[in-house]
């Protein structure tokens, strides 16, 4: 790999090919659960309810070359998750097998199939009912009669391709059917099919937004007359957006095999036939081998495939499950006219964290070097002015520094690399509204704080307003932080667990320990200037990160540019007007808007602006933020980018068990030699714990500030500051407590999900905001209608229009300063203060 840094690095290289020759591939650990009550194959599976249902499936008591005759079932079976045994629930009105079968809200969905007479068009919706069930057939029936094939389920509708319209057709149907299932009378709808020929028993499954449809067998008539099966080793994804498209061949044909969905963006393929022996089956008879034991993972995204190992017996004709994170095959055919009982699971073998002695060191010496900055600058925290102003008077390129540090939490610190590595560098235009934010708060907000000697940006409302819209801001800016404590530890947790071999548990209680440690000691100043310390970190293990990924990928740097390139992985601009997606008005527009929370509203910025010694300093410590924003986001999307391209060259190292945002410190596990792991695992505690400091120290200032010492105006300065130690103390516990709960109960996160968070709840107090600093005549009774009508109007656009959630800050800040300055008119004040008096004329 030609790579410019090799020659001034080269130990470092012979390192890092050390540690490649030990790269663990993906394997499954396989499990049997109850054996069904009957050996079939052909029969519909699925998981509804987080139960097992197996219905119908054609069986031979005797073999057909024996003389044996099919017989066809029509049972319905349910395996509780734990049960040792499984529950027979009743018949079907006929025996039928070879259909699809999906779970729906209102039950499980029977489709098509076939009897072997006849080729039915019909669906069955089974509902259970304690230890019975109904059955009833629906309206809706198929296009035409459909069988062999499978159903998936993608949004809100299923979804039929394929399949054979007769029991001796010799031909296969090339049709593709969707049916809505949020309507109960809806009908089937005939979508263009797929630019391939045509099949029966393929592979279907839905995974990361898209239909997929691999391998099967077309069909064609014999000299006999007898349909003949041509083995396909093609494949198809759809999307509702973009349609079709080919993707990369399987490695051979996998005809009927048992498939499921797994992780965010693996489809697993168990066994399958590869038409090898197909036409020696009436000569083999009995002593035919069974078909491949190959499992094979398809990775969604890198669009590759690779081989998981073997199953410990070969089933085809079953269709499989996903049953709570483990692809289920239940029975089957293991060999032409014989079937099988046993039901196999199998779940992605366990990958422990592979830190060295040599990692904990580095991570204990990067803890213990925050303790110190703690205990350190402890010593001098004796005011409520020390410690959460740091005096004013620290310095604007460390106050920069915390800045940057602060608004690249963990969630963006994993979650960027892995947005580029899903998709593209779409969502890149989001971190460049700093450059439209920054001007802003330099020349319009900063002033306006440091006008007068106030503690918290809350302060500033009741001068300009009146006490309700101070705890109106406090509230809203306390809320949205407590809700992000929790998120800020327990995301990185999830990574940092499989990185280091810790429990996501004891992740999240050292993040919390050491932070409230030094928080709760070492006050405002420990908190940036450990920023500063974990900024660097956190830099210092994205640079490494990419350089150990230019140096894994086989091409050289133009032709890993190019791979990328020509995938739309560095895709960034989406021209249209639709304000229902990512496009670069919403984005921009959006996001924008969204910053000005952050940057004029939120404590954790606002308190840094207060810490410098001068409005000149503050102003310069927005611009070294902002400054800083271009280069690390181009560090961390090509970094998101890079690791696409190696693991498309690597995708066997690739792992379903974990999630998308995990994609970085799998890498790290992987590749990263001894020592060096500890370093980019600190850059993840870094960020992490840098926007955990931030809010334990600006919650606590707002506690104090704002209702303790607002309500309570004779207390001492000593008594404040204990007060202010506490309440950071019990803010630290309480965010550990509600991460591990979080964990506990495993709900997830996702970058989206946080964007749209920040913007619902701050669109309108950054248009309060705004009021106070732009609006000379607003009154309390304008700021608090524009608050009101703001969230009435963000709620609305959120759950009755499908306007994209990253676009909502606009909205909750336009009607906020619309409907505040229209209040104002309405309703003026006898005596409003005018902006400048209600701020001071002097700016410090």
């Amino acid at each position: 790999m030609n790579f410019p840094l090799s020659r001034f690095t080269p130990m470092l290289a012979l390192a890092l090919l050390a540690v490649m020759q030990g790269l663990s591939a993906t394997e499954l650990h396989w499990t049997e659960l109850p054996p069904l009550p009957v050996a079939a194959s052909g029969h519909f599976a699925v998981v509804h309810e987080n139960a097992l249902y197996v219905a119908g499936g054609s069986n031979f008591p005797v073999s057909p070359f024996q003389g044996g005759k099919k017989q066809w079932l029509k049972n319905v079976y349910r395996l509780q998750e734990g049960a040792t045994s499984w529950e027979d629930l009743g018949v079907l009105p006929t025996p039928r097998a070879y259909g699809g079968a999906v779970s729906t809200k209102n039950g499980i969905l029977l489709i098509g199939g076939t009897d072997g007479a006849t080729v039915f068009d019909d669906v069955l919706l089974i509902v259970p009912e304690g230890g019975a069930m109904s059955v009833t057939t629906l309206s809706n029936r198929l296009p035409q009669p459909c069988a062999f094939t499978q159903a998936a389920v993608l949004g809100n509708a299923a979804f039929m391709a394929g399949g054979q319209s007769a029991p001796t057709s010799t031909a296969a149907l090339h049709t593709f059917w969707r049916l809505p299932l949020e309507k109960p009378d809806a009908t089937w709808e005939v979508l263009e099919p797929w630019p391939g020929p045509a099949r029966m028993l393929p592979v279907v499954a839905a995974q990361g937004g898209a239909y997929y449809l691999i391998s099967g067998a077309d069909l064609f008539a014999q000299p006999n007359g007898n349909p003949g099966r041509k083995f396909l080793s093609d494949g198809y994804a759809w999307t509702p957006a973009k349609g079709w498209r080919r993707i990369a061949d399987p490695p051979n044909p996998v005809l009927a095999a048992g498939a499921a969905a797994i992780g965010q963006a693996h489809i697993a393929i168990v066994s399958g036939d590869d038409g090898k022996l197909f036409d020696q089956s009436p000569v083999l008879g009995d002593t035919h081998p069974g078909f491949p034991h190959d499992v094979l993972g398809y990775h969604t995204i890198t669009d590759t495939w690779s081989h998981w190992g073997t199953a410990p017996l070969a089933y085809v004709v079953s269709q499989g499950v996903n049953w709570n994170g483990h692809v289920v095959i239940p029975g089957g055919e293991d060999r032409p006219g014989h079937r099988g009982e046993k039901v196999l699971a199998a779940a992605p073998a366990p990958r422990t964290g592979n830190f060295s002695v040599a990692d904990y060191a580095t991570l204990a010496v990067y803890f213990l070097a925050l303790l110190g900055i703690g205990l350190f600058l402890g010593k001098r925290e004796h005011t409520t002015e020390a410690f959460f102003l740091g005096s004013r008077k620290v310095p604007w390129w460390a106050v920069g520094m915390s800045i940057f540090g602060t608004s690249l939490s963990a969630i963006t610190y994993l979650a960027i690399p892995a947005q580029a590595f899903a998709t593209d560098w779409t969502y890149f235009l989001s971190n460049m509204a700093i450059i439209v934010v920054a001007p802003i708060v330099v020349y319009a907000y900063i002033g306006r704080f440091r006008a007068q000697p106030i503690t918290t940006a809350y302060e500033f409302l009741e001068n300009r307003f009146h006490l309700s819209v101070r705890i109106y801001g406090s509230i809203v800016f306390a809320l949205f932080q407590i809700g992000r404590m929790s998120i800020i530890l327990f995301l990185p947790a999830i990574a940092l667990s499989t990185a280091t071999g810790l429990s996501k548990y004891d992740c999240i209680v050292v993040m919390g320990v050491v932070t409230t440690f030094y928080t709760v000691i070492g006050g405002i100043e420990a908190v940036i200037w450990t920023d500063v310390l974990q900024s660097f970190v956190l830099v210092a293990g994205a640079l490494l990160g990419m350089y150990f990924v230019f140096h894994g990928i086989e091409q050289d740097l133009a032709g890993a540019l190019s791979t990328a390139y020509e995938a739309g992985k560095f895709h960034t601009f989406n021209w249209s007007l639709d304000l229902t997606t990512t496009t670069v008005w919403v984005l921009v527009a959006g996001q924008s808007f969204a910053m000005l929370y952050p940057y004029t509203a939120d404590q954790t910025m606002v308190q840094r602006y207060l810490t410098t010694a001068t409005h000149k300093e503050a102003a310069k410590a927005v611009w070294t933020n902002a400054a800083m924003t271009l280069p690390m986001s181009l560090l961390f999307f090509g970094l998101g980018s890079a690791l696409w391209v190696y693991f498309k060259e690597h995708p066997q190292y690739l792992d379903p068990g974990l999630q998308n945002d995990a994609i970085l410190p799998l890498f790290i596990v992987e590749v990263f030699p001894s020592g060096l792991k500890g370093i980019i695992i600190a850059g993840v505690f870094a960020a992490a714990m840098s926007s955990l400091d931030s809010s334990m120290n600006s919650l606590s200032t707002v506690f104090v500030h704002d209702y303790y010492r607002r309500f309570r105006p004779g207390i001492t300065d000593r008594h404040a500051l204990w007060v202010a130690r506490i309440s950071t103390l019990l803010l630290g516990i309480f965010a550990t407590g509600c991460a591990m709960y979080v964990a506990k109960i495993n709900a997830t996160a996702l970058f989206d999900s946080y964007l749209k968070m920040l913007g619902f709840v701050g669109g309108g107090l950054s248009g309060v905001m705004a009021l106070g600093v732009f609006v000379r005549r607003a009154n309390t009774a304008g700021a608090l209608a524009g608050a009101t009508v703001s969230a009435v109007v963000v709620y609305a656009i959120a759950n009755y229009t499908p306007i994209n959630g990253l676009i909502h800050a606009l909205f909750g800040f336009v009607s906020a300063v619309s409907a505040g300055w229209l209040t104002s008119v309405l309703f003026p004040a006898k005596a409003q203060a005018s902006v400048a008096g209600a701020t001071g004329a002097a700016i410090r």
